[in-house]
C-alpha cells in the first residue's frame, strides 16, 4: 500500500466558512433506486468550498497561507489570504509553497506557478490548469493531480491548447488559465492495497461477469473457467461495449477540437 507525499501539506484543520455538507446519493436517483453500481458507504467528510473563478479578485495579490488535503479530489489545495483579508481556497500548483504570492490579472502576470491570466498573454509552450471553457464560468477543465495542458498557438481569437491525453482543441483566447502543472503529481502511482482502503473511498465491491450464473450476466454459466462466449464484450444488460463511439457527431465541441487524442499504444 502506497500513498502520496502528504509532508508537503500544512497540518491545520480546514477553514470551517469554506466548507459544507454534501448528500451523498451512493449511486441512487431520486426515487432511490440504484442507477450507479459499486458505490457507497464512504467516510465522512466535508466539501471545501475551491473558488475556481477568482474573477472578483482580480488585480488583488494573495498570500499561499496553508496548503490542505481535500476528499472530494485528486489535486491538493491551497488556502489564500488576499490583501483586503477574505479567504478562498483554490486549486494548488506543482512546485507552489506556503507564503508565496499569487496574482489574479487581466493582463500579463509574472510567470509563476499559481499565478493566473487571460490564454492571449501566456506565451507558447507554457504549460497551465484549470482552463475556462466558457468566459466568466470558471475553470472547468485539467483540474486533476499531475495534469496539464500546454500552449501550442494564439490564432485569430482563439488559443490552440493540447490537452493531458494529446487531445488539440481551440479556445477562446479571453478565457482564463493558471499557470503549471497541477499539484499531487504522484497520485497515479498510488497503490491502494487493500479491500477496505477502497471501502473508505465510497466503492463498492464489483464482482465479475464470468463469475455469474447465465440468468445474471451475458458472460455467466458453465464449469470452471470459460471463455466469454459471446463475439462482442458487453454489459451487465446485453449492450455491447468496447470499441465503439460514443461520442455524439453533434455535440457542441466538435467544431473547436483540431485534432483527436491518439488511442492507446498507436504511435502519433
Amino acid at each position: 500500500m502506497t500513498v502520496p507525499e502528504y509532508r508537503v501539506l500544512s497540518k491545520v484543520e480546514p477553514e470551517k466558512r469554506l466548507t459544507k455538507k454534501v448528500h451523498s446519493p451512493a449511486g441512487r436517483n431520486n426515487t432511490g433506486r440504484i442507477t450507479v453500481r459499486h458505490q457507497g458507504g464512504h467516510v465522512k467528510r466535508s466539501y471545501r468550498i475551491v473558488d475556481f473563478r477568482q474573477s472578483d479578485k482580480m488585480g488583488v495579490s494573495a498570500r499561499v497561507e496553508t496548503l490542505e488535503y481535500d476528499p472530494y479530489r485528486t489535486a491538493f489545495i491551497m488556502k489564500l489570504l488576499y490583501r483586503d483579508g477574505s479567504r478562498r481556497y483554490a486549486i494548488a500548483p506543482q512546485g507552489i509553497a506556503v507564503g508565496d504570492e499569487v496574482l489574479n490579472s487581466a493582463e500579463a502576470a509574472p510567470f509563476k506557478p499559481g499565478n493566473r491570466m487571460p490564454l492571449r498573454h501566456i506565451p507558447v509552450g507554457y504549460i497551465v490548469h484549470n482552463v475556462e471553457l466558457n468566459p466568466g464560468k470558471g475553470g472547468q477543465i485539467i483540474r486533476s493531480a499531475g495534469s496539464a495542458g500546454e500552449i501550442l498557438a494564439h490564432d485569430d481569437g482563439y488559443t490552440h491548447l493540447k490537452m493531458p491525453s494529446g487531445e488539440v482543441r481551440r479556445i477562446l483566447w479571453g478565457n482564463g488559465a493558471s499557470l503549471g502543472q497541477v499539484s499531487n503529481a504522484d497520485w497515479g502511482l498510488t497503490t491502494i492495497g487493500k479491500a477496505g482502503r477502497s471501502r473508505h473511498r465510497g466503492i463498492r465491491p464489483t464482482v465479475r461477469g464470468t463469475a455469474m450464473n447465465p440468468v445474471d450476466h451475458p458472460y455467466g454459466g458453465g464449469e470452471g473457467r470459460q471463455p466469454r462466449g459471446t463475439r462482442k464484450p458487453k454489459t451487465l444488460w446485453g449492450k455491447v461495449t468496447g470499441g465503439r463511439k460514443t461520442r455524439d457527431p453533434k455535440k457542441w465541441s466538435k467544431t473547436v477540437i483540431v485534432s483527436r487524442r491518439t488511442k492507446k499504444g498507436r504511435k502519433k
